[in-house]
């Protein structure tokens, strides 16, 4: 049972820490979600890798992020 609970303390220290990472990739989260507005508007036509690139580098942030996080920086 202690196992299942330092799971859960591990999961729920990376989840209060999310909100300082989404911030610190704001720009990133802006693009690609103007990306994927724009790919729905009327007339857009959402698609596999439409959004591609914005996502690489929103997820290439998150990874910085969560490694400053993770290493108390």
């Amino acid at each position: 049972m202690s196992a299942n609970r330092a799971v859960w303390g591990r999961v729920r220290s990376r989840l209060r820490a999310f909100p300082e990472q989404l911030a610190a990739c704001g720009g990133q989260a802006a693009a690609y979600g103007r990306c994927v507005q724009a790919s729905t508007a009327p007339g857009g036509s959402l698609s596999k890798d439409l959004c591609a690139r914005e996502f690489k580098a929103l997820r290439s942030c998150f990874v910085a992020a969560a490694k400053k996080t993770l290493d108390g920086g």
